[in-house]
């Protein structure tokens, strides 16, 4: 935070419109080397507070029914973290006539009865902005959490791209060998478990900061169902569940983030198959009624403790029953927090519940957004096309392992590939062989992979170059920024190969 910022954020701002309090107020506090601003009008207060403020000193003649509303309304946009103080001075402190209105419109609010105590005065104010300050330091350590968490998924997403890759690799060097299958099986699974992880927490950044909104669009709910059962399976493998599904016979049409739906789903569904022991019975009923649609899951699983039945809907809560803890680890305590607040989200609500330890759960979420029945789409048969053998790809990345791994398996698909490990050296070998592909990194030291692209793409024909970045920042501003660079897609490490043959071969 800039020097300027903190001048901003620590000033008084003073509006007291009638007699010469404001000008009077102003050197007290002066005197005591706190910086003010005096507004003549309340849209004046609105218009520094949009600058920054650490408080508010109010005359409470000034406070008419007009200047109320509009205060109030600022206060109430606040963001989460703020709480900006508000000094009122009175005639008669609580007493005061019309009072009433003003405390039931402001929060954060001291009354100061007239007349007021130079050191009173001062030493009120200046407790207002200490707390303001503390505000402050919740913002940044919010900030700092969300680098961090933004950071700790760029660095570990970093080395799960060249272990996937290279599982692919092994793959297609031993088709035929099934001890190999399986142990590219494992990895694949826990390469899966891990992208989940770094997902959910960051996740957790993102909707604590305000910045997940829906994307909504018509969905099958079968769709959201197939899917979500995909996402469980890997966790089904070597566990003799008995796992039963029914969902309404005609399938309908949601109006709903499919990510998140889909997201929530799972996360209920693999906290049932997690704390279930084998062999256990786990069921998702589905049901639709008028303009809502149930997802009951149901476990024959270690239960809930009934203190634990709210509590596992908090972020990082651990709902285990002590009985539990042999099943292992609770986990990082996120999955069904961002379920609740993905449903919520939606309008809907999700509940628990159980007889107790022992005894199983029920997880019940009920969404209102059932928009009709909907006629899945038919899919026409389309041949795999094939990829053309003269063209030229060029893989860029500073690690090493991730980069040789992915031209190993490009030109195993009849491409020809050259690698480059940082931006500089991508550019010069884009200069030297121009490519009709270029994937790359972004969070490469030097020359990153956006000041790369923005080169490659003012090359003589750089502008026909299909370009796209493999990277470890998911956030929507680092895909904002990749498209204002150049790139044409924007996968998220690690990445499936298939996804990025699928945009090789419509090049």
């Amino acid at each position: 935070m800039t020097t300027e910022l903190h001048a901003l954020e620590s000033r008084v701002l003073l509006h007291a419109p009638t007699g010469r309090d404001a000008q009077l107020v102003q050197r007290v506090l002066g005197a005591g080397d706190i910086e003010s601003v005096i507004c003549d009008a309340i849209e004046d207060v609105l218009a520094e507070l949009e600058h920054g403020a650490g408080a508010l000193l109010l005359q409470e003649e000034a406070l008419t029914p007009v200047a109320l509303k509009l205060l109030g309304a600022w206060i109430a946009s606040q963001p989460h973290w703020s709480d900006i103080p508000i000094l009122v001075v009175t005639h008669q402190g609580a007493d005061s006539p019309g009072l009433h209105s003003v405390m039931e419109a402001l929060r954060n609010l001291t009354l100061l009865e007239r007349p007021v105590r130079t050191r009173a005065l001062i030493s009120a104010v200046k407790s207002a902005l200490n707390a303001r300050m503390r505000q402050y330091q919740v913002r940044e350590a919010e900030q700092r959490k969300d680098e961090f968490l933004a950071s700790l998924a760029h660095e570990l997403r970093n080395p799960l791209a060249p272990i996937r890759t290279s599982m692919s690799v092994l793959s297609l060097m031993y088709p035929a060998a099934s001890g190999v299958s399986k142990v590219c099986d494992v990895v694949e699974r826990q390469i899966g478990h891990l992208t989940r992880l770094v997902d959910d927490l960051l996740d957790v950044a993102r909707i604590t900061s305000g910045k997940i909104v829906l994307q909504r669009e018509p969905v099958l709910l079968s769709a959201i169902i197939s899917h979500a059962m995909e996402i469980c399976a890997p966790m089904l493998e070597g566990k003799p569940h008995a796992l039963k599904v029914s969902q309404p016979r005609e399938d309908v049409m949601l109006d709903a983030d499919q990510v998140r739906l889909v997201q929530s789903l799972a996360n209920v569904l693999g906290n049932a198959i997690k704390f279930t022991p084998s062999p256990g019975e786990i069921a998702l009923a589905v049901e639709v009624r008028d303009k809502n649609v149930t997802f009951r899951v149901r476990d024959s699983g270690i239960g809930l403790e009934p203190a634990a039945i709210e509590r596992i809907f908090e972020m990082f809560a651990q709902g285990l029953p002590s009985h539990a803890r042999s099943q292992g680890p609770g986990g990082l305590g996120i999955g069904l927090s961002l379920a609740r607040r993905f449903v919520e989200m939606h309008g809907g609500t999700i509940t628990a519940s159980s007889d107790g330890p022992g005894k199983g759960s029920v997880f019940t979420m009920t969404l209102p957004v059932v928009t009709g029945v909907g006629t899945p789409s038919e899919k026409a048969s389309v041949p795999t096309p094939s990829i053309a053998a003269n063209r030229r790809v060029l893989v860029v990345d500073d690690n090493r392992d991730g980069a040789d791994m992915l031209q190993q398996l490009l030109e195993a698909d009849g491409f020809t590939v050259d690698a480059a490990y940082s931006g500089v050296d991508a550019l010069q070998s884009a200069a030297a062989h121009l490519p009709d592909i270029v994937v790359m990194d972004i969070g490469m030291p030097g020359m990153d992979g956006y000041e790369a692209a923005r080169h490659i793409r003012a090359l003589p024909g750089g502008k026909d170059i299909l370009i796209i970045a493999v990277t470890g920042w998911g956030q929507d501003s680092a895909k904002l920024r990749s498209r204002e660079a150049g790139f044409d897609h924007h996968l998220v490490k690690p990445v499936r190969f298939d996804q990025i043959r699928s945009f090789l071969e419509r090049a």
